[in-house]
């Protein structure tokens, strides 16, 4: 993976239960865990046909340098986006150097 590649500044976000101060009440809500570089790429008609028949909503492939612990519950923030990671694919020669994200755009509340 070329460092260039890699040009669009995302946030990367987990799930985390809080506490509301006003109610109380246990609320689902989203934490910044880093800011880091990726690559994004939206599919391409031929790549989007073939996605829809094992995951409908995957539009978007996001590429960023490894990370331990990234998972399908993560979501990407960038721009105004929100995208939700729809699997996580290590890269094919040492599985350490990057992940490919395939991810699917919209709103993910938790």
């Amino acid at each position: 993976m070329q460092a260039g590649k890699l040009r669009h500044r995302v946030i990367l976000q987990e799930p985390v239960k809080e506490q509301s101060p006003t109610t109380g009440a246990v609320i689902n809500t989203w934490r910044d865990v880093a800011t880091i570089w990726a690559e994004i790429s939206p599919l391409s008609a031929r790549e989007f046909i073939a996605a829809q028949a094992s995951q409908g909503e995957i539009t978007t492939r996001i590429t960023i340098r490894y990370r331990a612990g990234v998972t399908r519950k993560h979501r990407i923030l960038y721009r105004d986006g929100i995208y939700n990671i729809e699997g996580v694919l290590p890269d094919p020669r040492s599985g350490r150097e990057y992940l490919t994200l395939p991810c699917s755009e919209g709103v993910n509340d938790g």
